[in-house]
């Protein structure tokens, strides 16, 4: 049998209309033999944090009662039922198995908040980036949603978040992520034409976690703290505008899901 010069992707195009024969629901049983009380039905949403550093500026504003490992990241949950969640890895894959896993366990609305690389040459660093949608340009989203170039974000939590982060006066601004698995393969070809198109940011999770989110009939919504610029390559560097963004987007993601 001779094999096709390209092979499709996925390996099977249809796979995302057939059922699963793997059900998130195992791993929260297994983990239940464990920890019997695992269930965070609840809660009032999970907010995914990337940088370690958050989590422990977190821990200076929040009393965090740590739940153990119940996923494939680490659990906290404050005392007004807000769940966050850290070190569970990079990129789409890691952070759809971690989505599937709160899902299963109960969760219904969650908010990310991570840093990004700019696309345009005007956002500079500190400013948040919601995302309305994201270009699938990684493979998770390809394995849960038919063939498409987009994916949006929950229109009505992604409004919620904005309103809250421009409340709190931190600069903010709505649109579409080019989402790559490739992160030290970006070209100035990819950057050119997804700026041309208003393409904001550049991140690594948003695409994945979208199209878990459609699948599983939740509500996601993403916020990206611009860290650098694909627009004008520098090396990253800490700044302090960062770390502001970032402290910014999370209180105004826990101020959400408590509203």
């Amino acid at each position: 049998m001779t094999e096709p010069a390209v092979l499709p992707f996925p390996g099977h195009p249809g796979k995302f209309a057939w059922p699963s024969i793997t059900d998130p629901a195992d791993h929260v049983a297994y983990v239940r033999t464990r920890y019997p009380g695992a269930d965070l039905s609840t809660a009032a949403g999970a907010v995914l944090v990337y940088p370690h550093s958050l989590l422990e500026h977190a821990r200076t504003v929040h009393r965090l009662h740590d739940l153990g490992r119940w996923t494939s990241g680490t659990l906290h949950l404050t005392d007004d039922q807000v769940v966050l969640c850290s070190g569970f890895g990079r990129g789409a894959p890691a952070a759809a198995l971690l989505l599937e896993q709160l899902v299963a366990l109960g969760v219904r609305r969650i908010i990310t908040v991570g840093t990004a690389a700019t696309l345009q040459p005007d956002l500079p660093p500190g400013t948040v980036v919601v995302v309305r949608q994201a270009y699938r340009d990684e493979g998770t989203s390809h394995h849960y949603l038919p063939p498409g170039r987009t994916v949006e974000a929950s229109a009505q939590l992604s409004d919620s978040f904005w309103s809250n982060l421009d409340a709190a006066g931190c600069p903010v601004q709505c649109g579409a992520a080019w989402t790559s698995d490739a992160l030290y393969h970006e070209t100035a070809e990819e950057v050119r034409a997804y700026a041309a198109q208003g393409v904001l940011a550049a991140d690594m999770e948003a695409a994945g976690m979208l199209a878990v989110a459609q699948y599983r009939n939740v509500a996601v919504s993403v916020g990206l703290v611009i860290a650098d610029s694909l627009a004008h390559r520098t090396p990253r560097a800490d700044h302090p505008d960062t770390t502001s963004g970032l402290r910014s987007a999370l209180g105004a993601a826990m101020a959400t899901l408590t509203d």
